[in-house]
């Protein structure tokens, strides 16, 4: 009767879900606004040229983190969408193999 049991209630896989490191991206783009920020600032007071450096490498710094941003959640929905599709079509590999 276990072996029954076990063929009719399958196995919960454990499954890509929101539990990635969202939560700390956000203080992470703004450490690294804020640094660009200061490192901007030292240099603009060293040369003379006050807002250009710090525009410039607060914007970088911006453009930045939203492309690794974009590229990080294109290949995390990829991820999700190779395993929705393997887990769609796993009961039809399953009656195959048994």
């Amino acid at each position: 009767m276990k072996s029954l049991t076990k063929k009719l209630v399958p196995k919960k896989k454990v499954a890509l879900t929101g539990s990635s490191d969202s939560l700390g991206r956000g203080p992470e783009m703004a450490i690294s606004v804020l640094v660009f920020t200061v490192i901007g600032l030292i240099v603009d007071s060293a040369i003379g040229t006050m807002p250009l450096f710090t525009i410039g490498l607060v914007i970088f710094s911006v453009v930045g983190n939203f492309a690794r941003l974009y590229y990080t959640y294109g290949t995390h929905i990829e991820a999700l969408a190779k395993q929705r599709l393997q887990d769609t079509t796993s009961h039809q590999r399953e009656t195959k193999d048994a």
